[in-house]
């Protein structure tokens, strides 16, 4: 039988792991996707998770038969013997189990780890503070109207290891990566990298932002000069952590003209990508709105024609790209109140975005799960565009704390009750939007159903007021 090339890429990378205990750290999708795919290998799988079982009931029916799985800890006993561990992007690696058994020769990685080892084909990653599903989903859309086969995963939802089969060799990935997934890489390697930005986020996980900053910058490490490094030359942090770049530097700008890159003039973006000076297109005309849509248009068009797209494809995508859901969503209007759905928006450089791009007073729903890094930033667009502030979920107390005196707050029990007390103070032409600042988990299993929640209620408040 010819080999193919999947078994290649596992011989190249030491990926034979028939007979051998392998442990998989967090049944989310990436590690249910890691799991049968181990198993489908030969290995003897472990999974293990602190959720209770009851908690874990749709994610373990996923898993093949003969799968082992621990729940409600992570057990000395279950991690011993184990000669690869593969860590979930919401597993820290500094937890006490995997420091143990790294100790004792355990091999550990992430999962986007264990999926680039087992996936041929071409990589064009993403990673950034904010941004990184939107430019992820735009480079996708590139690609494809331009006949690549591309397909987009990693963190924005499809786990790159449930798309280890047997590509052909052009397959392209194009994977948004966090600094979680980023902190277990090895090996991987992306023909074009992008980092978008950079602001402080899960300072519950790291010591600081210089920490959260180097876990991001790990995109770059296995870079070539062969390969291309897509950088937001506007952000300081970002400038900072690619000083020695080892891969062909290709800016992008929202405020200057730059050389081998793409660029906004005026209302144009523009890419210098070749030594020329093609226009893309014009912001007016672009799917996506907002300052902060700019930027990640910016990236997109940067990392695919340096890709090897063609112009008319990166305009067309541009021009017709819609954008995702919980991501600056327009979800309804009641009364000429316009809502917003921003509940990917889970840190304050998100909310410091999402409010620069109203152009109307806003009453802003905020709040959820800490993520430890203070909310005194947003102090001046409090002052300068939030008519109200509601307020929910565990950080309440502290956002109030640290945005007192900018603007009237108040506070909320649930998500239905914010949206009906900031449509009570909102005029027409005025927003209401639901930019948290804050995780998810202390209220709703993710992101994607407190999005769903406040749709739900202004569809709702629309009947209510028909």
């Amino acid at each position: 039988m010819q080999t193919t090339h999947w078994q290649l890429r596992q011989a190249e990378t030491g990926m034979n792991v028939k007979d051998r205990k392998v442990v998989i750290v967090g049944l989310a999708l990436s590690g249910v996707a890691a799991a049968n795919r181990l198993h489908q290998m030969g290995a003897r799988v472990f999974v293990t998770d602190t959720k209770d079982r009851h908690e874990l009931t749709e994610p373990i029916g996923q898993l093949a038969p003969g799968i082992q799985v621990e729940t409600g800890g992570h057990s000395a006993k279950t991690f011993t013997d184990a000669a690869l561990i593969v860590v979930s992007p919401g597993v820290p690696l500094a937890i006490r189990p995997l420091q143990e058994a790294r100790q004792r020769g355990a091999h550990v990685i992430a999962e986007v780890e264990l999926g680039y080892r087992l996936c041929p084909g071409r990589y064009i990653a993403v990673t950034g503070t904010n941004g990184k599903s939107t430019t992820t989903a735009l480079i996708g859309e590139m690609l494809r109207r331009a006949g690549q086969n591309a397909a987009v995963c990693g963190n924005i939802g499809t786990p790159l290891t449930a798309l280890a089969t047997n590509h052909p060799v052009d397959h392209t990935f194009v994977v948004e990566m966090s600094s979680f997934q980023l902190e277990g890489i090895e090996q991987f390697r992306a023909q074009v990298a992008v980092l978008l930005n950079i602001s402080p986020d899960h300072l519950d996980r790291y010591a600081g932002i210089e920490a959260y900053a180097r876990a991001k910058a790990r995109i770059f490490m296995n870079q070539t000069p062969d390969d291309f490094a897509v950088v937001n030359r506007d952000d300081p942090w970002c400038t900072v952590l690619t000083k020695d770049l080892r891969a062909r530097d290709v800016p992008i700008s929202l405020v200057r003209k730059v050389q081998g890159g793409v660029y906004r003039m005026d209302d144009r973006l523009v890419s210098s990508i070749g030594g020329g000076a093609d226009e893309l297109v014009a912001v007016p005309e672009m799917g996506i709105q907002g300052v902060h849509n700019i930027e990640n248009a910016l990236a997109a068009a940067a990392a695919a024609l340096v890709f090897g797209t063609g112009l008319d494809a990166v305009r067309s995508a541009l021009r017709e790209f819609r954008g995702l859901p919980h991501r600056m969503e327009s979800v309804g209007e009641v009364k000429g109140v316009r809502f917003i759905n921003d509940s990917k928006g889970t840190n304050i450089g998100a909310v410091i975005r999402s409010l620069q791009s109203l152009d109307q007073p806003t009453h802003l729903i905020a709040g959820g799960r800490s993520k430890g890094t203070g909310y005194h930033p947003l102090r001046e667009l409090m002052m300068e565009r939030v008519k109200t502030l509601v307020l929910i979920g565990e950080a309440a107390p502290e956002m109030e704390a640290d945005l007192r005196g900018t603007t009237e707050i108040r506070r909320a029990v649930t998500l239905e009750e914010a949206v009906r007390t900031a449509y009570a103070r909102a005029s027409r032409g005025e927003f209401v939007l639901l930019s948290p600042g804050c995780a998810s988990f202390d209220m709703f299993e993710n992101f994607e159903e407190r999005g769903r929640c406040f749709a739900d209620t202004v569809r709702r408040l629309q009947a209510d007021e028909a």
